[in-house]
């Protein structure tokens, strides 16, 4: 699990592709203090494993499942992206539950400057990721937690809005109009969507065989 909280802004060492799957080669230097062998990384908001590392990178794969709802297909060596630790047992907390699972990606389709703030506005490239966001709630944007601003359902989009300090330390400072990131929507709001989905099921009539009746009633015979 992770906060939304970044701790650096890595680089993109080098990438090898196979298909729809992808090794990872990325610099850092802070979260590499305590690394081990199979920790959990956040890599733009995206949890992967740490395959190998050494004083001043890690390796980290990538697979398929992850490779087509996330950016992370679109990295190249010299991309910098977002990176977090998995959050310590008793450590603050101080951004929302991430659990680093992309629900999905978005596209930028604004930015806008507001004294000291600068709201970005998000268009998911699916519009089911748009139903659990909704204003003053959580989001996280390449794993940067955030609060969402303002909705828009009949465009499309979502903003939010970033201080200074947040521009300045995440990845979100390089992106411009046009450019994807990850979206993982807010844990609560999923997990309350596909319950109430499921009770919905379970209270409708139980279906029944093809017969004469349900052709009639959907107009195939008279």
């Amino acid at each position: 699990m992770f906060t939304g909280l970044i701790e650096e802004i890595g680089k993109l060492r080098a990438v090898r592709r196979q298909g729809e799957t992808l090794v990872l080669d990325i610099a850092a230097s802070r979260i590499l203090d305590d690394i081990k062998l199979g920790d959990s990384i956040a890599v733009n908001g995206v949890c992967l494993t740490v395959i190998s590392h050494d004083s001043n990178s890690f390796s980290a794969d990538v697979t398929p499942q992850t490779y087509r709802h996330s950016n992370l297909s679109e990295l190249k060596p010299g991309s910098p992206v977002n990176l977090e630790r998995a959050m310590v047992a008793g450590g603050r907390f101080g951004g929302h539950i991430v659990q680093g699972h992309a629900d999905g990606t978005g596209t930028i389709r604004g930015k806008k400057p507001e004294a000291n703030a600068i709201y970005f506005t998000i268009e998911p490239n699916e519009p089911r990721l748009l139903r659990t966001i909704v204003p003053q709630g959580s989001v996280a944007l390449d794993g940067i937690s955030l609060t969402v601003a303002d909705v828009d359902r009949t465009a499309g989009t979502f903003t939010v809005s970033l201080i200074p300090h947040t521009l300045k330390e995440t990845v979100l400072q390089y992106k411009q109009t046009g450019d994807t990131v990850n979206i993982e929507n807010d844990i609560l709001g999923k997990y309350v969507e596909h319950l109430l989905g499921m009770r919905e099921q379970a209270a409708a009539p139980p279906r029944k065989g093809l017969t004469a009746a349900l052709l009639r009633e959907n107009g195939f015979i008279l």
